[in-house]
């Protein structure tokens, strides 16, 4: 008997595809077979997928002109046209959409089909992608317990399974938490890309601490390779111990042993902070849709797990103020690790795919009964 195949349907950038490359490891690992219908953008990450068939198709990304939201609309019907056409060839039994729009063709065809259907939302706000599609499918999973933006007649559907993490962030898991004694170790991610206002506040910041707590830190900053040499040479005259890099390929370690991480509020990024339970001071992306990365942060502030600083108030004097505090009061920091650590689901993977696979068990008995 040939094993069943489940689709996943993402791309576009790590926070839509991480999650989906853990659920390819487990779904292979019970047996399955798996493809992965994407993007242009999305076949950057297509190496991390290793025995899975990979598709590529057109997707729309909405711009801002009229021109560009019409090309978006010819891109999608035409993705969903080439999504159908593969899934007639495919025959999966399930169907799995990661949100933003490269899932979106792939996910209305297989709605069409009558395919079974699973949305993945990783954020506390559900994306827009996602808000179109929830209506539409079989289940809904969540990364966090509550989720806005979620109506009332889809939240019967919903299954808070939380966010995978990579397996080299999820191994982390058992590394304890040690507050500082006398060195601080810092850790600055951006994300994939890093961000500019992080290279641009924070070497001011840490210039104003005082010359005894300069001393202390020990930093790790991943900054934009444009910004390197700048934000390297501003540490350097501050007399800091720091290392500044585009990517560290080694970051869930590094992760491991923070004392204190400054970040953005990603999906990802929060879920990893979680799992491993490190404390952060977290600066949510203005620009981000909804303002989905707001929602992320505030579930962890909320929970005593960070410290929220809008990009509005993210300040040298705003950051230096809180460095300084922490470093005076490493107690805290210990309280917000064992906070963040509590919100942890490193079983989220497994979580997902004992749901992906009752969707396509429940989803399979229900034609057979019809039939």
């Amino acid at each position: 008997m040939t094993e069943p195949l489940a689709v996943l349907a993402t791309g576009g950038t790590g926070g839509h595809m991480f999650p989906a490359e853990a659920l390819a490891r487990a779904l292979l690992q019970r047996g399955w077979r798996v493809a992965l219908i994407t993007d242009s953008r999305g076949q950057a990450f297509t190496e991390k997928f290793p025995g899975v068939a990979v598709h590529r198709i057109p997707a729309g990304r909405l711009g801002a002109g009229l021109a560009q939201k019409a090309l978006a609309i010819l891109e999608l019907m035409l993705g969903t046209l080439a999504a159908g056409k593969l899934l007639r060839n495919l025959r999966p039994a399930v169907a799995i959409g990661f949100g933003g729009y490269p899932s979106v063709p792939t996910m209305l065809a297989a709605t069409r089909q009558r395919i079974a259907t699973l949305v993945h939302e990783q954020n506390a706000l559900l994306g827009r992608a996602n808000r179109l599609l929830a209506p539409r499918v079989s289940r809904i999973a969540t990364s966090f317990p509550s989720v806005g933006g979620l109506r009332a007649a889809d939240a019967a559907r919903a299954v808070f399974t939380g966010n995978p993490v990579r397996q080299e962030v999820a191994q982390h898991r058992n590394t304890p938490y040690a507050a500082p004694a006398e060195t601080l170790d810092l850790l600055v991610t951006g994300g994939s890309q890093g961000a500019r206002i992080l290279s641009t506040v924070i070497p001011a910041a840490l210039a104003s601490l005082a010359p005894e707590l300069r001393a202390r830190l020990k930093l790790a900053q991943q900054a934009r390779p444009e910004d390197v040499e700048r934000v390297r040479e501003a540490h350097r005259a501050s007399g800091i111990d720091a290392e500044v890099a585009p990517f560290f390929h080694d970051l869930p370690a590094r992760l491991a042993r923070a004392h204190l991480v400054i970040a953005r509020a990603g999906a990802s990024t929060v879920a990893e902070l979680c799992v491993v339970g490190r404390p952060a001071i977290l600066v949510p992306y203005a620009a981000a849709a909804d303002d989905h990365q707001s929602a992320n942060a505030r579930a962890l502030g909320e929970a005593g797990a960070a410290w929220v600083i809008s990009e509005a108030d993210f300040t040298p004097p705003a950051l230096a103020a809180r460095i300084a505090e922490l470093l005076a009061a490493p107690e805290k920091l210990a309280a917000a690790a064992n906070a963040a650590r509590s919100l942890g689901r490193p079983e989220a993977v497994e979580r997902l795919a004992d749901l992906v696979i009752d969707c396509a068990g429940a989803h399979g008995a229900a034609r057979e009964r019809a039939a």
